[in-house]
């Protein structure tokens, strides 16, 4: 298979996880996680690039900064607040791994009145039988379907509108590991 199997891509998604991780053990806030600032060698581990964008996150609370990041990875909650933080590189992260594991581009046409990955996604992901409308055909039978509900569920984990209810990039690697 040309785009690999679910295994390669679960890599992908591991290795940004653990850079994302580590950023964040060190206060770090990368606020513009999206899959063009992931490059990959020739086994696909990943690496972060560009840190254009990075500021110490050490008092979360108390951060005021001008508003960063792309349209189509961007945290609604960080949009709303003006307040970046970790959990608005979870959000970043979960828009990948939507990508990752639909092969779809974050903006495309995905229905007659739906241009945006997460919000055609979000909603099928929720839906048991949903979820293999939204699983790369291309991957198809390369994963059993208790996987394809993990890995959907963690997305829609990452996904949610509400910062508190999203897992920190500790429990995405850990639950990623699992996988």
């Amino acid at each position: 298979m040309a785009k690999g199997s679910l295994h390669s891509h679960l890599q992908v998604a591991l290795d940004t996880a653990k850079a994302l991780s580590f950023l964040h053990e060190v206060h770090l806030i990368y606020r513009d996680f999206k899959s063009s600032n992931i490059l990959l060698d020739t086994n696909y581990n990943a690496k972060l690039s560009n840190f254009g964008f990075v500021i110490n996150g050490a008092e979360e609370d108390e951060i005021s900064t001008s508003i960063a990041g792309t349209v189509g990875y961007f945290d609604p909650a960080y949009f709303r607040t003006g307040l970046p933080s970790k959990k608005s590189d979870v959000y970043g992260f979960g828009v990948v791994l939507l990508e990752l594991i639909s092969g779809k581009r974050v903006h495309g046409r995905y229905g007659p009145n739906e241009n945006n990955l997460v919000e055609w996604a979000k909603p099928l992901l929720i839906d048991r039988k949903g979820i293999f409308e939204v699983m790369d055909s291309r991957i198809f039978y390369q994963y059993s379907d208790r996987e394809a509900e993990r890995i959907a569920h963690l997305a829609i984990q990452c996904l949610s509108e509400e910062q508190e209810l999203r897992p920190t990039m500790d429990e995405v690697v850990r639950l990623l590991e699992h996988l």
